[in-house]
């Protein structure tokens, strides 16, 4: 997630054309406290205790003790159609903010 807050005016750009939002299956609470202590503050923070959303879109996987989050990446339209989805989102590789923006761009119109 530091990634995506130290690169997301580059990627992100006008934030008017796009909405970020991350969902987890930690608790509200919890994700608050940790959005609120490292400043990831452009973007809004979900919570899916019950893995109900993550396990619709595919982006949950059973573990011996639960749930785990796959890092999955949806780029969604204006019409509300999901147009790019990168699984597992490699937020450590550059190469895939330069694809991110790409799909972005694409997604709101840009060339």
């Amino acid at each position: 997630m530091d990634a995506y807050r130290d690169q997301y005016a580059q990627v992100f750009g006008d934030t008017s054309k796009v909405k970020l939002l991350a969902i987890s299956v930690d608790p509200d609470t919890m994700l608050a406290a940790w959005a609120k202590e490292k400043s990831y503050t452009p973007w809004t923070f979900l919570s899916d205790p019950g893995a109900v959303v993550g396990t619709a879109y595919g982006a949950t996987r059973a573990i011996p003790n639960g749930l785990l989050d796959n890092r999955t990446l949806y780029v969604v339209d204006r019409k509300g159609t999901i147009v790019h989805v990168m699984a597992p989102f490699r937020e450590t590789d550059p190469t895939a903010y330069t694809d991110l923006e790409a799909a972005i761009k694409k997604a709101s119109g840009g060339p």
